[in-house]
């Protein structure tokens, strides 16, 4: 008599069924609850697969039939530890306390050591095709090489059943370029992207991410994201945005520096003038000359420049460079004053 029926249950086998029955009703409910699969279940597809876990390895199956689920995942039952104490182990393996949680990439992990979809329906699919391609549902079987993402080829050494262990994943990274205005870049603010990303099911769904953008960051700095990508292989890919600065039609930025450009007609460049300059977050800069101004001349403001993100607090220069209009031609009137007066 078993303690208790859970995982017999959700296989949909008796207590006393056999390791070839536990392996074909697994095969049977993780195709029914894949999440990849159209009406598929996230968890009651991990649910199957760790009672599989348990139950087609003899020592872990003894201690569940005589000890209950927390016992068969490596954590002391209620009524103490069946193997004598914190710390003792039983031929299983299993510790009297503390244990692991079978978790969505396991699921994932154990479905593909059967071969994934291909193998599941023994090489024939039924006309479904993933748009990924190869096997449905964007997995594809194993070979002799082991499976693509890190997954271990079948072993003789490993769980019971021939498994080997996995070698963990490396999550997927997508990059993605977010061009920025200036200005935002200037103040610091939020910018949000509308992303469409797959489920699930394999299904697209939207999702905005907000960027928080800090004063000072420049183009090629890097934003991380994790589990915001697509649905893939057990987990979501990591999402990776990429900052690139828009063109400005007044600034051009050199490193923590804002230069721009002042146009004069030829007689404010020798007679002087009177403009404004607006920064980038709305503040008027006077410019005020009497005195003629040079073709290429500058004048540089401290401070007034780009935040500079490493220096809280500190800015980098506003340079306003001035461009003459020079004529194209001239009256011999003018040349006369020119000769009379230079």
């Amino acid at each position: 008599m078993v303690k208790e029926s859970k995982l017999y249950d959700l296989l949909g086998v008796s207590s006393s069924a056999s390791d070839a029955e536990l392996k074909k009703a697994y095969r049977k409910q993780a195709l029914k609850y894949h999440p990849d699969k159209p009406g598929g279940n996230a968890e009651k597809f991990k649910e199957i697969s760790e009672a599989y876990e348990i139950l087609s390895d003899a020592d872990k199956r003894e201690v569940y039939d005589q000890y209950g689920l927390e016992a068969a995942r490596g954590n002391a039952p209620a009524g103490g530890s069946p193997f004598g104490g914190a710390g003792g182990t039983s031929g299983g393996g299993f510790g009297g306390a503390g244990g692991r949680t079978f978790s969505q990439a396991d699921a994932f992990n154990l479905f593909n050591q059967f071969g994934g979809f291909e193998e599941m329906f023994g090489g024939d699919t039924g006309g479904f095709r993933s748009s990924r391609g190869g096997s449905p549902f964007g997995f594809s079987s194993m070979g002799g090489g082991g499976m693509p993402g890190g997954f271990g080829g079948m072993g003789g050494g490993g769980m019971p059943g021939g498994f080997a262990n996995a070698q963990p994943r490396e999550t997927p990274i997508v990059d993605l370029n977010v061009p920025v205005p200036l200005e935002l870049l200037y103040t610091g603010g939020s910018k949000k992207m509308k992303i469409k990303r797959k489920g699930y099911s394999g299904q697209l769904e939207e999702k905005i991410i907000d960027i928080n953008i800090k004063p000072g960051w420049k183009t090629g700095t890097k934003i991380t994201y994790p589990n915001e990508g697509d649905y893939q292989d057990g987990t979501r890919q990591t999402l990776r945005f990429t900052i690139v600065q828009k063109p400005n039609d007044t600034f051009t930025r050199e490193d923590n520096n804002l230069k721009t450009t002042v146009k004069l007609s030829f007689q404010e460049s020798l007679l002087g003038f009177d403009r404004d300059v607006m920064t980038l977050d709305g503040r008027r800069i006077p410019l005020s000359k009497s005195s003629p101004t040079q073709p290429g001349s500058s004048t540089t403001y401290p401070g007034l420049g780009m935040p500079i993100s490493k220096s809280p607090g500190s800015r980098g220069d506003l340079i306003i460079e001035f461009k003459v209009d020079y004529p194209t031609y001239l009256t011999p009137e003018q040349k006369q004053v020119i000769r009379a007066n230079f």
